[in-house]
């Protein structure tokens, strides 16, 4: 029987190797949170995530302060006697604590994420499995993850699609700016050419009005898919985009718990969805959601949030690799974006966007230098 002693929880600044902006953010570093769970026995994990308040509501320091008196006390001295059932206790907090640690209205998705992967890594290097869920030996024979181009302009934006198109990416993300979204993709069509898959993300800048124009005319540029255009609380505005349009309408925001995936299933307010482990609650959670989305029909992209270590890389990659369909992927980052991996190994894509090989070992499969961790650390507490 696994019983957790303590928890340490940090939170990192991991500086980016170049700025990274889109309409809803301008970001320079992670902005994360690490969280280790300590067992009795001297086992340990890692779980991590990415709080953004434009995505789920929660603020890191949010996050932190939650996760130190509200929810980490309730888990000391919890015991877990096998993966399956620390499994079943995650599936039944379906992405958040229980109600009587905090109310389900409280926003926590981001900050369970990390509870969810610490539980996971620490129960796995406890009993010296590799935790899996399903058949995780490797991702769709055809899966490729995507270049995401942030919102740049003149010189560097040129020289940065040509860097896409050198890299042999052959699936490309566009953040766009409201303005000059037509300018954008009509670059990026020229220098990528015609048989790259283009999608854009408006980030919430956009009104119905003006999506259902832009829509329309973007997709005659080959654009195949937009996510979120609205912003995340509009609905029934993205219901109509999608009877109104014909075209793919992607929720992101949109969609963080099972209760907000429900209300886009019910209202058909998005034919995909963009599940991201930070914002989903964590990986039993994001697996729920993924499978639930596509029962009701919906096309799944697996996202990351900007800044994940190789920590939530290696889970985005367990998750893929146990669903086994996946339309299209963002995320294994790596030192392409961060200036330093606290994580090893490195989980970065290739060549075209290959994939990593999910790792072996025990937990995740990954270790944290908590050197490296507490380098770029801003503050660190201790919770028994």
């Amino acid at each position: 029987m696994a019983r957790i002693n303590h928890f340490e929880l940090y939170s990192v600044d991991i500086p980016f190797r170049r700025p990274f902006r889109h309409a809803a953010a301008h970001r320079v570093s992670s902005s994360s949170l690490f969280l280790k769970c300590v067992l009795e026995s001297g086992s340990f994990g890692f779980g991590e995530s990415l709080p953004r308040e434009y995505v789920t509501g929660e603020s890191r320091e949010h996050s932190f302060e939650l996760l130190r008196s509200q929810i980490l006390p309730h888990l000391i001295g919890k015991e877990f006697s096998s993966v399956d059932h620390l499994v079943s206790f995650l599936d039944d907090c379906n992405g958040k604590s229980p109600e009587n640690w905090v109310s389900p209205e409280v926003p926590q998705t981001a900050a369970w994420a990390a509870v969810d992967l610490a539980l996971l890594d620490a129960l796995g290097h406890e009993l010296h499995l590799l935790i899996r869920l399903g058949n995780s030996s490797g991702g769709p024979p055809d899966f490729r993850y995507s270049a995401v181009f942030s919102a740049q302009k003149g010189i560097s934006a040129i020289w940065t699609l040509l860097r896409i198109r050198f890299y042999g990416f052959q699936q490309v993300k566009i953040k766009i700016d409201r303005s000059t979204a037509e300018e954008s993709i009509r670059l990026a069509r020229r220098i990528l050419g015609q048989k790259s898959d283009i999608r854009i993300d408006a980030n919430m800048t956009w009104d119905l009005p003006h999506a259902l124009q832009a829509m329309k005319s973007l997709s005659r540029l080959g654009v195949r898919s937009f996510e979120q255009p609205l912003r995340a609380s509009e609905i029934e505005g993205s219901s109509k985009l999608v009877t109104g349009t014909g075209l793919d309408v992607m929720a992101d925001e949109s969609l963080t718990d099972s209760d907000s995936l429900e209300r886009l299933i019910v209202k058909r307010a998005c034919t995909s969805v963009n599940v991201r482990i930070s914002k989903c609650g964590g990986l039993v959670a994001s697996r729920n959601r993924t499978s639930r989305a596509l029962e009701a029909g919906l096309k799944v992209q697996q996202g990351c949030q900007v800044g994940e270590t190789s920590l939530l890389s290696t889970a985005q990659l367990i998750l893929i690799a146990a669903l086994g369909t996946v339309r299209y992927a963002e995320g294994c980052f790596g030192l392409h974006l961060l200036r330093e991996d606290p994580v090893q190994p490195l989980m970065q894509f290739g060549y075209g966007g290959q994939p990593p090989s999910l790792p072996s070992g025990s937990g995740l499969g990954v270790r944290v230098n908590e050197r490296i961790l507490r380098k770029w650390s801003n503050r660190v507490e201790s919770i028994y």
